[in-house]
């Protein structure tokens, strides 16, 4: 789970400072140049931060403690989207939830990509429980998104997160047509699931291809995101520097796809040298909430990313390495 989270907020960061700062290009990036640091994360990493530390603490998403969260915590400097704004503030007034949600888009709820960019830590962090993926990450993409389509964009990604961890401690590396097919036999239809269906068709085409049919997240809707992330991770699965630069160079809603494709694929990568998370990304990126830090080392007993608790919310109990082989719907 830390991993994916490191993975996402990575994701998110580079993500979104990349198409600013432009002191390299994307050829430049893929030999290794990056943007200087430090690259601040958005919402994506924010609300991803109280995801994790509500599994940290209760084992579980409580749904009211978890709007809660994202409204208190809400940081209005961090690119949430116009709708993401209200709903945290009324919710900061009292107003329940479900309500303050179910207001959104003349009382359809949204169907954005928030609720998806969010959530592949928990999907990793259920990796051992595929039954429990889906309800708990109904339960967290519900507080902010009530759309139909916007809690499948959630589950479609916690599945993967949760498919690439067990792939990772059972030591295989999925093709990428069968990890496609693990998120959508426990996926309901739905315009999110079909153009999913659509990625899976299209393994094996040119990233450009991919993304201009299934989309980058351009309307910031779960159905023009999830299904090009879900391309990404499952052709990159055991490479997150070329994941995330796929997502880069295709444009869109880098910072959202980046956020999502990382924190898939950190999941079964994990940090450090080679295939993973490279180290000095991680220490680009901006530090984590020191709320967030507080929570981690409190439930862990040990300081953060250290010893046995990280292995084990990492999905590596051994400790091993894996097999080498300005948005608006919110």
């Amino acid at each position: 789970m830390l991993d994916s989270l490191d993975g996402l907020s990575v994701g998110d960061s580079l993500g979104q400072v990349f198409p600013i700062v432009r002191r390299s290009t994307v050829a430049e990036l893929r030999a290794g140049s990056v943007p200087p640091a430090p690259w601040g994360w958005t919402d994506d990493t924010e609300m991803a931060c109280s995801v994790v530390a509500e599994l940290l603490e209760r084992g579980g998403i409580e749904q009211d403690r978890l709007a809660l969260a994202f409204a208190n915590r809400f940081d209005a400097g961090r690119d949430y989207g116009w709708w993401a704004q209200q709903t945290m503030n009324k919710v900061r007034r009292g107003v329940h939830w479900r309500k303050a949600a179910g207001a959104v888009y003349n009382g359809e709820g949204s169907c954005g990509n928030g609720g998806a960019m969010r959530v592949a830590p928990l999907g990793a962090f259920y990796a051992d429980k595929p039954d429990r993926v889906v309800a708990e990450a109904v339960r967290s993409a519900q507080v902010t998104h009530l759309h139909p389509e916007g809690v499948a964009g959630a589950v479609a990604v916690a599945l993967a997160a949760a498919h690439a961890g067990r792939a990772r401690i059972g030591g295989t590396r999925p093709v990428p047509a069968e990890f496609i097919t693990a998120v959508l036999e426990r996926l309901e239809d739905g315009e999110t699931a079909q153009l999913i269906r659509r990625a899976r068709e299209l393994v094996g085409a040119p990233a450009e291809r991919a993304a201009e049919e299934l989309g980058t997240g351009i309307r910031v809707l779960s159905q023009d995101t999830v299904p090009f992330t879900m391309w990404v991770a499952a052709t990159y699965l055991d490479d997150y520097p070329t994941a995330i630069t796929t997502c880069i160079a295709a444009g869109g809603d880098s910072d959202t796809t980046s956020a999502i494709v990382g924190g898939i694929v950190a999941a079964y990568t994990g940090g450090g040298a080679g295939t993973g998370v490279p180290e000095s990304w991680i220490a680009s990126r901006e530090a984590l909430p020191a709320w967030f830090e507080q929570i981690r080392e409190t439930r862990s007993g040990r300081k953060p990313g250290s010893g046995l608790f990280r292995r084990w919310f990492s999905g590596r109990p051994g400790g091993g390495d894996p097999p080498r082989p300005t948005r608006e719907p919110w």
